[in-house]
């Protein structure tokens, strides 16, 4: 069984790697605020991937749901797939018209129909074309090694929150089924349920600590947009607040044009192995006899800002 890379937690390279699936109508954005305005701007939300400092013993938030038939939940099997499996996990518990799967996630659904838990993540820790999509977004190293993190190193995984049949589920695959979090209120938004389950989760962290991060699964803003200006063109509308509106309308889908050809930018430059550029350049620069100086210079100044900034403290304490 090959391995799979880390994947950092970047709405860019969930974005593409959703993308590189071949699934069409859904896009990822970060959350900073679990206030009711950070969600109505990304409406519709679909799902909410959540990444967070594993700790040992922690008690799930609600009722393991072992029974349930209706659910898609893949166990974890193998480090390193948390990204993968929580995005896999949301996007097949999401039944939208707007959303198309793609051939790679629709064929791996039919393929382990009828498995338990433990065997579909089995099946999808061994599944090349996710497996090679995930590992694409691999940083580069410098160098291969065999030594082991410490024992103590931070631990980080990632969730998924969706909404399924009336109720938030917490699909967690190191947990043996999807966690039953409760009905949804009636007349309320499946959003404004699960905020305080996510926040009393937060809460549990030290005071200062940054140890979370939350991600939207949202559908397709460009979509979006284009379908509204669909609509607008098809009734034959003519006002000058229908002009503001087109107006607007194309604005936002150049923006969104320009923000997904620099997502694909950043990726890019994500995943380039500059370490050949870097050597050759260090080698051209000693050759010129240039490296020497330039590393002493920097020193130099390195020294220089280290000595500014004790005396500034030397003073600030007198």
């Amino acid at each position: 069984m090959r391995d799979w890379c880390l994947i950092e937690s970047d709405p860019v390279v969930f974005t593409e790697i959703i993308r590189g699936f071949g699934c069409e109508g859904v896009q990822v954005e970060e959350l900073y605020s679990l206030d009711d305005e950070s969600f109505c701007q990304l409406r519709p939300i679909y799902g909410l991937i959540f990444l967070f400092k594993w700790r040992p013993g922690d008690e799930p938030s609600g009722t393991l749901d072992a029974d349930s038939k209706n659910i898609f939940f893949a166990q974890q099997a193998i480090s390193n797939a948390c990204a993968t499996q929580a995005i896999v996990n949301l996007l097949l518990n999401v039944h939208e018209q707007e959303i198309k799967l793609g051939s790679t996630l629709e064929e791996f659904r039919d393929f382990v129909s009828g498995f338990d838990s433990a065997n579909i993540g089995l099946a999808l820790s061994n599944q090349e074309k996710i497996r090679t999509v995930h590992n694409s977004f691999a940083r580069p190293q410098v160098f291969e090694s065999d030594i082991r993190s410490p024992a103590n190193e931070d631990n980080y995984h990632f969730i998924t929150y969706v909404p399924i049949n009336g109720r938030i589920y917490e699909l967690d695959g190191l947990r043996e089924a999807p966690i039953d979090l409760g009905p949804i209120k009636e007349g309320e938004d499946w959003l404004t349920t699960v905020r305080p389950i996510i926040a009393r989760r937060i809460e549990k962290y030290n005071e200062g600590e940054i140890h979370f991060n939350l991600m939207a699964v949202i559908g397709d803003r460009k979509a979006k947009y284009e379908k509204r200006l669909a609509e607008i063109a098809e009734a034959g509308m003519d006002s000058d607040d229908v002009a503001q509106e087109v107006y607007n309308l194309q604005s936002m889908i150049h923006d969104e044009e320009e923000k997904m050809k620099r997502y694909r930018k950043e990726s890019v430059r994500r995943c380039h192995n500059y370490i050949p550029f870097i050597f050759e350049m260090l080698k051209i620069l000693a050759n010129e006899g240039k490296l020497v100086p330039l590393v002493e210079q920097a020193l130099d100044k390195n020294a220089k800002k280290e000595f500014e900034k004790e005396a500034q403290k030397k003073t600030s304490e007198t």
